[in-house]
């Protein structure tokens, strides 16, 4: 049987076997917005995260990183409204209650549980709303829509996807719903990013898995260059398809469907950054080694005099060389090549005619592509952002107030 991966029409995180979530409206962000909600699965699990590299991590992330430890998990519980991050000794009790209360509702063991959490940070966490909300949440199988909704923050749209894998002589589903719009700069993990799987999988090699696929997802993106105290990406895998276990040896298939689930999510996050109306999607070839040209990538996507350009459909090359120079990566400008919206602009380090009002109007669409070839070597890798507009300023002046 052809291994194959299709997405699922109108897919979400519980579309895998055995898993069901719930949300609802807690009164923690404001009146008439889901803001607390539970991924649980009717089986247990083997488990993986990836945590923020921020040295100031929310109070929900270090009770996660605690409970994650022995490769197992059942259930993810979250609000949005309040990061509970900088909350000191209070904020940690309160994300421990977080997982106490919900794996009581689940009549589940507390350790059981990840609490995650997003919103504005230096703000306590009403646990007298959290709880009653908690309470009042019922679990369906179709209520990954509801808790895709119920964790976003300034994000314009949920963000999910469920894709079906055939792998030999097996079946299963990955899945995943991810919330991020402002400050996204990920390092170890991104935003918040919950995927789920009915396949069996060795513990061991579901967190390298998930640490390669993040690397190469989530990790290469960029919004405004910030990197979250609470950012977290989990998987739950209960092994309900019943298949032959999966490891390194026969763990390929797998590790290709969890990219394009996490690319996906990935690419949706870029594109629903704050105030943003356009995609921007960089390719680097020929780098030193992909470690290089990831940072290449990365740099060019979250330049702002870039991210300006292409906001203001600004064919201004000279900004992405400009951004290449300054990433400290190897590079020989005679052997330069920069492509945008695939038109060649730049090659062996010379400038390159071309008609500047008829590429100007080629960069209005919602994906502005950026291709840099260096010529030096075999590394390449993409990184995706956003256009940086003057909503962007709006949003974020007058957040808190």
């Amino acid at each position: 049987m052809k291994d194959k991966v299709i997405e699922i029409k109108q897919g979400t995180v519980t579309s895998p076997n055995g898993f069901l979530a719930g949300a609802v409206e807690a009164g923690i962000k404001y009146k008439g917005r889901l803001d607390v909600g539970v991924l649980y699965s009717e089986e247990p699990c083997a488990a993986a995260a990836v945590f923020t590299a921020n040295k100031v991590k929310a109070a929900p992330i270090l009770v996660s990183m605690k409970n994650i430890a022995r490769g197992k998990a059942r259930a993810v519980v979250v609000n949005s409204g309040c990061a509970n991050a900088c909350t000191g000794e209070r904020g940690l009790k309160d994300a421990t209650e977080m997982a106490a209360v919900t794996a009581s509702k689940l009549g589940i063991k507390p350790d059981q549980v990840l609490p995650a959490s997003t919103g504005v940070i230096g703000t306590h966490l009403p646990m007298a709303r959290f709880k009653a909300g908690i309470e009042k949440i019922e679990l369906a199988k179709n209520g990954g829509h509801k808790l895709a909704r119920a964790i976003m923050t300034t994000d314009t749209k949920p963000k999910e996807i469920a894709v079906r894998v055939t792998d030999g002589s097996a079946q299963y589903v990955i899945s995943g719903i991810a919330k991020g719009s402002g400050m996204i700069h990920p390092d170890m993990a991104t935003l918040l990013g919950f995927l789920a799987t009915d396949a069996r999988v060795e513990p061991d090699f579901l967190g390298k898995a998930l640490k390669a696929t993040v690397n190469e997802s989530f990790n290469m993106i960029t919004v405004d260059g910030d990197t979250s105290t609470n950012d977290m990406v989990s998987i739950l895998a209960n092994g309900a398809a019943g298949n032959t276990k999966i490891n390194d040896k026969n763990g390929k298939v797998f590790q290709e469907a969890l990219s394009h689930v996490c690319r996906f999510l990935a690419r949706s996050i870029a594109a629903d950054g704050e105030g943003a109306e356009k995609l921007i999607e960089v390719c680097i070839e020929g780098a030193k080694n992909a470690s290089e040209a990831k940072k290449i990538a990365k740099t060019i996507a979250g330049s702002p005099l870039v991210k300006a350009a292409v906001h203001g459909n600004d064919p201004n090359w000279g900004r992405i060389v400009a951004a290449l120079g300054r990433s400290g990566a190897a590079m020989i400008e005679e052997r330069l090549e920069v492509y945008l919206q695939d038109e060649p602009v730049m090659r062996n380090g010379n400038p390159l005619p071309f008609e500047k009002d008829k590429l100007s109007r080629r960069m209005k669409t919602d994906i502005v592509k950026i291709r840099v070839c260096l010529n030096v070597a075999g590394g390449k890798a993409t990184a995706w952002g956003c256009d940086l507009s003057q909503e962007y300023v709006t949003i974020n002046s007058d957040y808190t107030t």
